[in-house]
């Protein structure tokens, strides 16, 4: 009797499985280990946070507290003036704030940007595409004096505007949008082209619904970028009222607020900060790597 399933070729084929039994287990056997040891940091944070002071300063690569308490998560759970001394729930309020606003904008105008670049013929659209992949290629640090002349200039330093306006669009969620778009067979905007659609509708209705992985890919792109950022912040704010859980955690970290080292609270704020970026990426982390890939390689 001849089956009929479809048999894996070698290409097919995990890289690992190719190789004898012993080779797998060594091999599985210092991927495990690598794993262990990038998460050994992330461990100790969360260990820490569940200790005091004392046995933090005396045990600090303990992964289990001797005594666990919740106190650091309850003084930052409060405001700052119940004695906290940390106005952890307004730096949360300016980056959830911030976030949300960016990451909008940067999904709607990188999309729009890289469907323009991808599908409209223009003069000067090759010198427009050169000058994204160029902008990808400057360090964010060296734009850091002329963000805060312009500011100053334009008289919004210090204000949400300089937070949020020069954060919702980016070049490097331009180039994956227009790479994707230019994935999409042309033949399904020439039928609705014939169906009577006007540019915006065949974007907005035809070509858009289409590129959920890319879109996806932007979405995570600029929640984390926008929720990590700090340079940007940093320039940009002055006064505490401004303050991210980035840039408040870093004057927080540096000592700026004072009490001593409180390793346990700053372990636990920082713990919190990163928690919605990690359940973001592991939701949709297939989505992610999708549209990465789609973004990267014109099909």
């Amino acid at each position: 009797m001849t089956s009929t399933e479809p048999r894996t070729t070698t290409e097919e084929r995990p890289v690992l499985a190719r190789f004898p039994q012993h080779v797998r287990l060594a091999g599985y056997t210092l991927l495990l280990a690598a794993a262990l040891l990038y998460a050994l940091p992330f461990l100790i944070q969360v260990a820490t946070s569940f200790k005091t002071d004392p046995e933090a300063a005396a045990n600090p690569l303990s992964l289990w507290p001797g005594n666990p308490t919740t106190a650091v998560y309850e003084r930052l759970s409060g405001s700052s003036e119940s004695g906290s001394g940390i106005p952890f729930l307004r730096w949360l309020g300016n980056s959830t704030l911030v976030t949300v606003l960016v990451t909008l904008g940067r999904v709607l105008f990188n999309s729009m940007a890289g469907y323009a670049l991808a599908r409209l013929r223009f003069r000067g659209r090759a010198t427009l595409v050169a000058f994204v992949i160029a902008v990808m290629a400057v360090p964010p640090i060296v734009l850091l004096i002329p963000k805060f002349l312009v500011f100053n200039t334009l008289g919004i330093f210090d204000t949400y505007t300089a937070m949020i306006v020069p954060l919702l669009v980016d070049a490097a969620g331009i180039f994956i949008m227009k790479q994707f778009f230019e994935s999409i067979p042309r033949e399904v905007e020439e039928a609705a082209r014939i169906d009577g659609a006007g540019i915006w509708r065949i974007f907005w209705s035809v070509v858009l619904p289409m590129s959920k992985p890319a879109l996806i890919t932007v979405t995570l792109l600029a929640f984390q970028g926008s929720w990590n950022e700090f340079t940007h912040f940093l320039v940009a704010t002055q006064s505490s009222e401004y303050e991210t859980l980035t840039t408040g955690l870093a004057r927080f970290v540096s000592g700026g607020l004072g009490g001593g080292t409180q390793y346990p609270l700053k372990l636990g704020a920082a713990l919190l900060s990163t928690i919605p970026v990690a359940v973001l990426f592991f939701v949709f982390q297939r989505h992610f790597i999708r549209g990465a890939n789609a973004g990267s390689v014109k099909g």
